[in-house]
Formats: structure tokens, sequence, C-alpha cells
């Protein structure tokens, strides 16, 4: 069975996204943890994180994913903002723990000029001033496109990271297909080399997410730019084959597409078309 899911506002409660969920046709879905722009949370509200538990035991629901803020940078050069996303991980790993079958995904973030190294070592310093023993979330490191200063462009930078964790067994990576590709790595022509770099490098044991995106720019590009599912330059063949790749077809899909709730319905429909029970 394909799972499949899209990204969902929070702000109408838990138990509502899952219900939106299953209206178009997902078994799953993605959130933000607090205001993605800026670091604000909702009150926390156990009695609705029970209720959608309850409703995706219900109907056999994939892990969800929880998104970290794109204001969590654990390796700028500014104090304030590393002691930021310090506040900000703890507090959302520990809300989280209300949640059942979660993961928590982060951008590693951007070193602005420190260098990758010492990018990766800050970026490790903060999950272990997060993590903590007993964590029932596993912490997903995303790969990024590489525009800019952002660390986790590459298989190694992840694999550096995860090596410096202390509870790395609480630790795996989410694969985005428009960052990979417009990071260089050919998952069109090239998928089982792709695949067989990363378990060489970090293990296909830690891959526990997709973030399933066309790209609007060519290979290599380091652009970042989300497209619908088959009008970039990905394209749907590729997807096809992704979504059933041995090494993927079990894992949770999550659209990050630019679209609405119908558009998202309609990329799950044509997926779920796409791929061979």
């Amino acid at each position: 069975m394909l799972h499949i899911g899209c990204h969902l506002s929070v702000s109408q409660g838990f138990r509502h996204m899952g219900e939106e969920a299953l209206t178009i046709g997902a078994d799953t879905f993605q959130f933000f943890t607090r205001n993605p722009r800026g670091g604000s949370v909702r009150k926390l509200d156990i009695d609705d994180m029970k209720q959608l538990n309850e409703l995706m035991a219900a109907h056999d629901f994939a892990p969800i994913l929880a998104h970290a803020p794109y204001t969590l940078n654990g390796c700028s050069k500014t104090e304030r903002t590393r002691q930021f996303a310090v506040e900000a991980m703890s507090e959302d790993l520990q809300r989280l723990e209300y949640l059942d079958n979660c993961r928590y995904n982060f951008h590693p973030g951007s070193h602005v000029g420190q260098g990758a190294d010492e990018g990766i070592r800050l970026i490790a310093s903060m999950m272990n001033q997060c993590m903590f023993s007993g964590q029932r979330t596993t912490v997903l490191l995303e790969t990024m496109a590489g525009k800019g200063t952002e660390v986790g462009r590459s298989f190694e930078e992840l694999a550096a990271i995860i090596d410096k964790v202390q509870f790395s067994d609480k630790v795996g990576v989410c694969l985005d297909t428009c960052h990979v590709f417009d990071g260089g790595y050919d998952i069109t022509e090239r998928l089982d080399e792709v695949l067989e770099q990363f378990d060489r490098l970090i293990g296909l044991e830690r891959l526990k997410a997709v973030h399933i995106n066309d790209s609007k720019n060519p290979l290599g590009s380091r652009k970042d730019r989300h497209e619908k599912i088959g009008e970039g330059h990905i394209g749907l063949e590729a997807f096809r084959k992704i979504i059933n790749h041995p090494a993927l077809r079990t894992l949770p899909f999550y659209l990050e597409t630019p679209n609405e709730l119908d558009g998202y319905a309609r990329e799950i429909a044509m997926l779920r078309d796409l791929y061979c029970e």
C-alpha cells in the first residue's frame, strides 16, 4: 500500500488534520510544530492529540511528520539564533511525546560562512542538548538542495552529523526529491546508484520518510523550488519508479507541492494509480 499525505495546517487542531487527510485519500500528513517563519507555538491541547491518536489507530495511519520551523538554525553564527533553535527543538520534542507514531523533521541549517565542519559540529551539539533518553519521537535530518551555506547538501554531511549524536538510534533522514535533485543527485536516471550511495554512507535503515516534490529547476541547480508532480524537471516517470522502488515503496511520502487541498487530492490519486500493489 502506498502511504502518502500532504502538508496540513495545525491551526484547527490535530484531530481536524487527521479528518482532513482522510477526505483527500491520505493515510498520513505533515504539519509545522509552530509558526514556520517565526517561533510562536499554539497552546498544548493533550486531549486533541489523544483524539488524533485514536483516529490514526482506527484508520491505520502511517507515521505522521512534524516539521520544525524554518527559523530553526542550530548552526547559525549568532548565539541567540542558536539558543532559539535549542529552545524550540527541546520544546517540540517534549510536546510530541503525546503523539503516537510521529517523527520530527528539520532542516539542518546554514553555517553562514563558518564552514561546513563547524556547522556539522553545532548541529550535532544542538541535537545532543535536545534529545533525551527514552524519547519516542525519531528526529529526521532533511536532505537539502545546497543553496547558500546550507548544511546537509550531501549524504556525507548528514552522515557526519549523525556520527556525532549521542542518541543516534533515534536519528533518521527525510529524503526530499526536489532537494536531492537540485543538489545534483540524479534520481531520474540513476536512482539505484543514488540509493546505493545513501546506503553506503548513511544506511538505508535510517531513511524514514520522503518529501515527494517535483522541481522547477534542472539537475544540480541548487535552487530548491518545488513543482507539482509531473510538471517539473524530475517528471512523472521518475516518480513512478521512486514510489515503487524496493528501498522506498514502504516508506511514508509527504507532498509539499504548490497546491491547495483539491490539488493534493488529485496528486494522491494519481500517485496511487502509479503504485504497483
